[in-house]
């Protein structure tokens, strides 16, 4: 996985317009070490608290269009000043990082950087923020809508039942039924049983 340091003030590139200047006092105030990853399916952002010789590490995917990036970012800063107030002493996603991503995010949606969709659906997830953006079903779909165009990509929930897909990487899988909030999927080469969030971005077999 590729990872490179950016100057923050490249970071604008990444974001949406007129934000930039709303997230820097957070990286300057906290010295924040910034990466920017190449994709990752598991995760969107990551954060590492500040050790002695460290400060404060966050990643996020680069390949995020700007409102996916900008909510990762402040995921991850959500979790940093967590640990600024409390340490270890609270768990990762408790009640104490939700308060304080929610008051993160209301700030920018008073500020109507978002666009009505997407501003619509934080507005509904601030009633109790999900652990990993990637995990908010939801929300993921509305920022879809705003990522550029991948010729043959589809979503596992878009398959067929008994059709072929195949993984990023290659593996290939029937989709078969819909087990509660994940869709059950048999890997063609070992027949060995997967359960794929409905979301996840594939490639139809033809």
């Amino acid at each position: 996985m590729s990872k490179k340091e950016v100057e923050i003030s490249a970071l604008s590139d990444f974001l949406p317009s007129g934000t930039f200047q709303m997230v820097e006092p957070f990286l300057l105030h906290y010295k924040v070490h910034l990466t920017i990853t190449g994709s990752r399916t598991t995760v969107l952002g990551d954060y590492r608290n500040a050790i002695p010789g460290k400060t404060h590490r966050i990643s996020v995917n680069g390949n995020l269009n700007p409102y996916a990036f900008l909510i990762t970012l402040l995921h991850e800063l959500a979790h940093l000043i967590t640990f600024e107030k409390y340490g270890h002493r609270v768990q990762s996603h408790g009640k104490e990082w939700k308060i304080q991503f929610a008051e993160l995010l209301k700030h920018f949606l008073q500020c109507d950087v978002f666009p009505s969709d997407i501003k619509l659906q934080l507005s509904a997830s601030l009633k109790s923020p999900a652990a990993s953006s990637c995990a908010d079903d939801a929300l993921m779909r509305v920022l879809r809508n705003y990522d550029k165009v991948k010729e043959g990509h589809l979503l596992v929930e878009q398959i067929q039942r008994g059709e072929i897909f195949q993984t990023i990487n290659g593996r290939q899988f029937r989709r078969e039924e819909q087990i509660r909030k994940r869709i059950k999927a048999v890997e063609i080469d070992t027949g060995r049983v997967y359960l794929f969030s409905p979301i996840y971005e594939v490639i139809k077999v033809t």
